[in-house]
């Protein structure tokens, strides 16, 4: 098999099951018109929705203890995108990937640009990488990165990221992620006020090396590697950043990177209500930042969260418009399978969102009516969407059985045969 889809294949997969998805479709319609609700309207929103895949999460994750790869596994950027490309295909809603620096690095970035969008792709955000030494590095980044005490550590930091700057634009990326895992493990270890202060002092020159019109993405998280104090642990600290640097700064909500039982819903709602939420990466948690796939532990909190960015989309219509990206590690699935069904996961809550009635929403919480407008939020989140999400992903190419059209198209085992084998060492990568 070739690095892509055969032509055909997916329309021959789905001529099977078309006339039980007009069936579910028809009956979705008549459901909604019924509670007075236009499903045409809606399924024309959700076309409009598109995701980024990590280039990371296309091959298998691990732990701190070790990674157990599988056969066909991409080893280098071209073969995650060969994958990238078959999950979108299929999926019909991936059309962008976010690269990892100096993960993904190559010698000609326009030629992989050309490559990307032979295979129907384009880029998004680059990441930059500071939370690891990489061989021949000139200084550590035990101790730290951006916020270093070691001048020479932050200096080669921010060079760093701006290397991903230059990356990103020959890339035609418009936006740069900076993920630091700056702080410290012990009381005492670090002086908190002024780690944050050098934080701020190095992205300010990253920022100033930044395009105009890109994003300067922050992202924050409460702990690891860092267990006693992060230096960008939560979203205030990382609005305290955006809003020192400027309006190319905005924040970054990872779905996992919150204390438990956190209302992350809320937090998505006032870092819009302070104009700079600039992004979110879907994943799911049960104990701590797992980074499970999506929807797969808590979809309720999932549609909670695409309540409040609908909300905020509908109050801002055109302007409103955040990076969005799944970002995940795959430990014990193939990653396409679940990219696959996260991206499923996600299109549902974002469905089931556009559903809200939001006048009457808002004249329930204006009159205080608690029940009234749990019940708005509660009927449309209990709505099956299912047979919408398909709809729309057929209409765009892809397959209406996601998981079954990718086992039929023995992709894996047919780039087992042309591919080396994964390396075993521990770590996400």
């Amino acid at each position: 098999m070739p690095a892509q889809l055969p032509d055909g294949f997916l329309d021959s997969h789905n001529a099977a099951l078309a006339g039980g998805l007009k069936s579910a479709y028809d009956a979705l319609g008549d459901t909604l018109d019924r509670n007075g609700i236009a499903l045409e309207p809606v399924r024309k929103a959700l076309a409009d929705f598109s995701l980024a895949v990590p280039s990371w999460g296309l091959g298998r994750g691990g732990t701190r203890f070790a990674k157990f790869s599988i056969p066909g596994e991409p080893v280098n950027v071209h073969e995650k995108l060969e994958d990238a490309a078959v999950v979108h295909r299929i999926g019909g809603m991936t059309p962008r990937v976010s690269p990892h620096f100096p993960w993904d690095a190559v010698d000609d970035y326009t030629a992989l640009r050309e490559e990307a969008a032979s295979l129907g792709l384009s880029f998004d955000a680059v990441n930059s990488n500071t939370f690891q030494d990489q061989p021949g590095q000139a200084v550590s980044y035990r101790n730290g990165s951006l916020s270093s005490t070691d001048p020479a550590a932050r200096e080669q930091a921010i060079a760093h990221n701006i290397d991903c700057i230059e990356a990103g634009r020959a890339l035609g990326s418009d936006a740069l992620t900076i993920w630091v895992g700056d702080g410290s493990n012990l009381p005492g270890q670090a002086h908190l006020g002024r780690s944050l202060e050098r934080y701020i002092d190095s992205v300010r020159a990253i920022y100033d090396a930044t395009p105009d019109d890109w994003r300067l993405l922050l992202e924050h998280k409460m702990f690891e590697p860092a267990f006693y104090s992060t230096v960008i642990a939560d979203w205030g600290s990382s609005l305290l950043a955006a809003q020192a640097l400027g309006p190319k700064a905005q924040c970054l909500v990872d779905l996992g990177h919150h204390a438990p039982n956190v209302n992350i819903e809320q937090i998505v709602a006032r870092l819009n209500f302070a104009g700079k939420l600039g992004g979110f990466h879907f994943n799911d948690s049960k104990y701590g930042d797992d980074d499970l796939d999506s929807g797969a532990i808590d979809p309720h909190q999932l549609f909670l969260v695409f309540n409040e960015l609908t909300e905020a989309e509908t109050a801002a219509p055109g302007t409103f418009r955040p990076a969005y990206m799944i970002d995940q590690s795959h430990n014990v699935t193939d990653p396409v399978e679940s990219l696959l069904s996260s991206a499923e996961a996600i299109a549902i809550a974002r469905a089931k969102a556009l559903l809200v009635d939001r006048e009457a929403l808002h004249a329930a919480q204006d009159a205080n009516d608690a029940m009234g407008a749990f019940r708005i939020l509660r009927n449309a989140y209990e709505t099956d969407v299912r047979p919408l999400v398909a709809r729309v992903r057929r209409d765009a190419g892809g397959a209406i059985d996601i998981i079954g059209a990718y086992r039929a198209s023995g992709w894996r085992s047919e780039r087992a045969r042309h591919r080396c084998a994964a390396g075993q060492a521990a770590g996400i990568v």
